[in-house]
């Protein structure tokens, strides 16, 4: 016999061995990336009925809502909340790389045409950049460029020198003008600055820059508690520019921690780091995410009630939008603070795998189209009250899209 034969065959047969071994080996997170498939593959779905719905009904209208009676709650140009569908649309063309979602996304987008020149409404960013903002990210496309820039302009004509803020509503809004506010100012406006700070870069102008800076500070230093917990507006003088008030318009009480104001400011003192590397701020945001973290008055699934602090809980709706903004905000926080990271991405991951589950979830062909169950837009209002919102559904894909980047 070959004295070779059997060293050969030895060999042979151990390299068979290691190849079957490492085709054996299973990815460690193939069960974290079977249910982001999942989901998209039900939000394509959800998205083509809903698509073919305002269709029938009306055409490039933006959807928000279900009213009570199961129709659709559409939103115009104006709405603070016609950029999320489009931006939704951009996430699932960002995901799937289809043509046919990217030509929606476009479809959506440019029917907001003329929202950037809108100057009554603070929440111009919202409109913009996750409309615009989206596209340009992944198409380049120059007018939508220009688009953020115009915003941008149209915004800052909000800046109020004297209290160094960003004017949310005005003062005769009919929604407040029983409240004689004169400067309000809502926790929501810390997520409009990313497109001060955009537009800066694009157009070289640190003008905006400088009041999403002043508006940053003003907001940390008025508008938080000394547990990190937020008011959802502080009031400024006209005049003087001082606070004139601590209140409460969307939560349960002037005291209370209102979940989806608690989100924003989270998310938003996260973006203001991102541009501007403040330590100040990053302190601020990391604060607040083990505020929500350690509250003892969130569920155990992740998902809060619509405000903390309402005294009917456990009886009262839980939010699956504030979830969902909380969870994005956190995946990127986890990349500015190593020594939380772990915590911030175990922490969304728990409200993902939740907002996944068939209990908010939504099975294909219900929920009028939309993706999430079981949000609270404005319960004063009592309407969209456990119902889904189109910024739920928009921030549980954005979070997605960053949890899927932590496993490269």
């Amino acid at each position: 016999m070959n004295k070779f034969l059997v060293p050969l065959s030895f060999m042979l047969l151990l390299a068979i061995t290691q190849c079957n071994k490492k085709e054996k080996k299973t990815d460690p997170h193939q069960a974290e990336k079977a249910l982001i498939n999942k989901v998209f593959n039900r939000a394509e779905k959800q998205y083509t009925l809903l698509i073919d719905k305002i269709d029938t009904l009306q055409p490039l209208l933006q959807p928000r809502s279900l009213n009570k009676d199961g129709t659709l709650r559409m939103a115009v140009k104006e709405d603070w909340t016609s950029g999320f569908f489009p931006g939704s649309l951009w996430y699932l063309y960002e995901f799937t790389h289809k043509d046919e979602w990217k030509n929606r996304a476009e479809r959506y987008t440019e029917a907001l045409d003329s929202a950037q020149f809108v100057k009554w409404n603070h929440d111009v960013g919202f409109m913009i950049q996750n409309s615009f903002g989206n596209g340009y990210r992944l198409t380049g496309n120059k007018r939508y460029r220009q688009a953020v820039i115009d915003a941008a302009h149209s915004l800052s004509t909000r800046f109020r020198p004297v209290a160094g803020v960003i004017q949310s509503w005005d003062a005769d809004a009919p929604w407040i003008a029983d409240k004689h506010w004169q400067i309000p100012v809502i926790i929501d406006n810390m997520m409009n600055l990313n497109l001060l700070y955009v537009a800066s870069d694009f157009e070289n102008n640190p003008d905006f820059s400088k009041i999403a800076n002043s508006h940053a500070l003003k907001t940390m230093h008025n508008q938080y508690r000394d547990d990190y917990s937020c008011y959802h507006v502080v009031d400024y003088d006209s005049i003087t520019g001082k606070v004139r008030a601590k209140v409460n318009f969307q939560g349960y009480a002037d005291n209370s921690s209102w979940a989806r104001g608690q989100a924003w400011g989270l998310y938003g003192f996260t973006e203001v780091y991102r541009y501007t590397k403040e330590k100040d701020f990053l302190d601020q945001a990391v604060h607040i995410a083990k505020f929500i973290i350690d509250s003892k008055k969130i569920p155990e699934d992740g998902i809060p009630y619509w405000d903390y602090d309402d005294a009917k809980i456990p009886n009262v709706p839980r939010d699956a939008s504030a979830a969902a903004i909380t969870a994005s905000a956190l995946l990127e926080l986890s990349e500015f603070s190593p020594e939380n990271s772990k915590m911030f991405v175990d922490y969304a991951a728990k409200i993902l795998k939740t907002l996944a589950s068939d209990d908010y979830l939504a099975k294909e062909g219900s929920n009028g189209g939309f993706l999430l169950e079981h949000s609270v837009g404005n319960i004063h209002e009592n309407n969209e009250t456990d119902a889904p919102l189109n910024y739920a559904d928009y921030y549980f894909l954005e979070a997605l899209l960053r949890w899927q980047k932590t496993f490269n």
